[in-house]
């Protein structure tokens, strides 16, 4: 199959950078690195009849943004039925009592942007065994919501979450988007040999790119495709990452011209996302769009989408952003609620930033242009919700990215609650009504680390106990 060949081309690539000497570099920011996941670490520990009582030596809390000392959580099912200071909460008879007096213990972490079928597979079969693999092994590392921003080749991400909901397989609770709107071109495709519509004919079996998506009808006609079958968000794709085309390769190609200047070549019209939005929201779906940056993130901005990702410079392509930006972000949505940005820090850094720094001169990447546009989007008070971009690597071990956050100027307690109570916000339906945070009523979804995380934000890339829904999936606090 050709798609095989490509994967196998971009692989081999991806090698030759390696060892051409960026090694050192492309770890650079500090990214972690480990083997397949092995879901044999996972245990399960479902709750008894009785209920389980934890006992916290530190709970945080996202309202406050300070630690608890010496609480005690009751569940009861999957839910949390009280929480409080120790001498107030009385323990049931015969629940089961879960020691982390020693810990500090946390609401269970949302990662708002995760790729789980990434590549393609032989079959449908195999999509949705990867796709769990992964969804696996971010739960373990204490994610117990994940939203899946596209899947390119396939709806098995609907089919993941729906048999999650019903219990007939175990996994981190999902929002999904599908396959994303819009054509996602990081350098020009081959043509087929057959005349045929763009997007058939090559052996790449991407849905992404076969939906016709070329009118503000046609945009309506693919929402309610995706609406039919079945997500909860729409993921429009309104940057391209190149420009131009020709032999031997595009003049600007992996987002960046050799001269630094970076690529945002709009993928839709405003009347196409107009139109995706507007169906979306008829339909009670969210939308998000991948922006870069330029007239694809103006247009994103102005059609009213939900959730704006990666926003790397401005919609006049300034570094740092620009005040335009700053002034579309601030514009209340339709709700009256204000939208916050999606900034991933996992998929841009690695092979991708050794990439970028091969076709702009060695002059940029996207990663340290998105520091710019990181701390003026907090500065101007836009709510960071964390996601890391995680696709076939990086799925458990995305938590480093606390650490970068306070690097770059927030307070631990700040990172902790982008992927808390304001990843919780901002999901679709009422379900960021029951996460987020450890309070009665609410699922029983938690995690602990040994140390403190507000002294030190590292802790959180060693989560030792992960309870999703009442069910214990990690005790390493022994």
């Amino acid at each position: 199959m050709r798609w095989l060949s490509a994967r196998k081309t971009v692989l081999a690539y991806l090698a030759a950078i390696l060892l051409a000497g960026n090694f050192v570099a492309a770890f650079a920011q500090g990214r972690p690195e480990a083997g397949p996941f092995d879901a044999a670490r996972i245990t399960m520990q479902p709750p008894p009849p009785e209920g389980v009582a934890i006992r916290a030596g530190r709970l945080f809390d996202p309202r406050t943004g300070t630690n608890l000392a010496n609480q005690v959580i009751i569940v009861q099912g999957d839910r949390i039925t009280d929480v409080g200071p120790a001498d107030r909460v009385k323990i049931p008879a015969g629940a089961r009592v879960i020691d982390l007096s020693n810990a500090t213990v946390l609401p269970g972490l949302i990662d708002r942007h995760v790729h789980l079928f990434q590549d393609p597979e032989p079959n449908e079969a195999r999509a949705l065994i990867v796709g769990q693999h992964y969804a696996l092994a971010d739960l373990y590392a204490g994610f117990t919501t994940l939203q899946d921003l596209n899947s390119p080749y396939t709806y098995a991400s609907v089919e993941l979450r729906d048999a999650i909901n019903k219990g007939m397989i175990v996994g981190p609770r999902l929002q999904v988007t599908g396959p994303g709107i819009g054509p996602r071109g990081a350098t020009e495709y081959p043509a087929p040999s057959d005349i045929l519509p763009f997007g058939t004919g090559t052996g790449i079996p991407s849905w992404q790119n076969t939906q016709n998506v070329n009118s503000p009808w046609l945009a309506r006609s693919a929402v309610r495709d995706h609406s039919h079958y079945g997500t909860d968000w729409i993921k429009i794709y309104d940057t391209e990452d190149y420009e131009g085309s020709g032999y031997p390769k595009p003049y600007g190609a992996g987002a960046f011209m050799p001269d630094g200047k970076m690529i945002n070549v709009p993928s839709l019209t405003l009347e196409e996302n107009q139109a995706i939005v507007d169906e979306a929201h008829r339909r009670g779906l969210k939308v998000a769009c991948h922006a870069y940056g330029g007239e694809g993130l103006r247009i994103c901005l102005e059609a009213g989408v939900d959730m704006p990702i990666h926003v790397i410079v401005g919609v006049t392509g300034a570094e740092g952003l620009d005040d335009e930006t700053i002034r579309l972000f601030k514009k209340p949505l339709a709700d009256g609620t204000l939208r916050p940005v999606n900034q991933t820090l996992w998929d841009l850094s690695g092979p991708l930033e050794q990439a970028d720094l091969r076709s702009s001169g060695g002059k940029k990447t996207r990663l340290a242009l998105t520091e710019l546009s990181f701390k003026r989007l907090v500065a101007a008070g836009v709510k960071e919700t964390f996601g890391s971009g995680a696709y076939t690597v990086g799925h458990g071990m995305q938590a480093y990215q606390f650490g970068i956050y306070v690097k770059w100027g927030m307070s631990p307690a700040q990172a902790l609650e982008t992927a808390m109570s304001t990843a919780a916000e901002t999901l679709n339906y009422d379900l960021g009504n029951y996460v987020g945070y450890v309070e009665k009523g609410r699922y029983a979804d938690i995690v602990a680390v040994s140390g403190n995380p507000l002294t030190d934000i590292t802790e959180m890339e060693r989560v030792k106990f992960v309870m999703k829904g009442g069910v214990v999936f990690r005790n390493d606090m022994k």
